[in-house]
């Protein structure tokens, strides 16, 4: 059984690794269709640290409310799109029927990101064994996979934030 275990986590990890398979999400959000993937996806408009286009990237959500919502980030901080919203904290997210919502970005501490792991393994186990088995077999041992909260603007000054975050152009 740890045998097929390897192999199905090697092959989530070589699927996740190919660029046009990730990437075609992105081509239905931006054509206004990202609703057919219900709440459980959203795509993040970033900008590139050094170009400041705009990027794209669609991520599960691991956890939502009201008010929050947080993904995460399953390649760890070298993801591109991680170190982009780093350098400047700048995303407008996709989501169901909602389109380019701006959000206040804040990249969660090891303790948080812990925390907010454990809760989605309990909530869904099997999609937990399968992302961290490809992202441990991916980082060549027990990968760190940090979270990102998104929040609208300007709600919640209170939490700490990141520096990339506060930053102002």
């Amino acid at each position: 059984m740890n045998e097929n275990a390897g192999l199905l986590d090697r092959a989530i990890a070589a699927l996740l690794s190919t660029p046009w398979l990730v990437r075609a999400p992105i081509a239905v959000y931006r054509a206004g269709a990202g609703w057919i993937f219900g709440q459980r996806l959203v795509m993040i408009e970033h900008l590139g640290r050094t170009s400041h286009k705009p990027r794209f990237v669609v991520v599960e959500v691991a956890e939502r409310s009201r008010d929050r919502l947080v993904v995460a980030s399953g390649f760890g901080t070298k993801a591109q799109w991680y170190r982009n919203l780093r350098a400047n904290g700048v995303a407008y997210l996709s989501t169901g029927r909602a389109r380019r919502v701006p959000a206040h970005v804040r990249l969660l501490s090891r303790e948080e990101s812990a925390a907010g792991l454990q809760r989605y393994a309990a909530a869904h186990p099997v999609g937990w064994k399968r992302l961290k088995g490809a992202m441990d077999y991916a980082a060549g041992g027990d990968a760190y996979i940090p979270l990102v909260e998104f929040t609208p603007p300007g709600q919640d000054s209170t939490r700490s934030t990141s520096k990339a975050a506060t930053t102002s152009s």
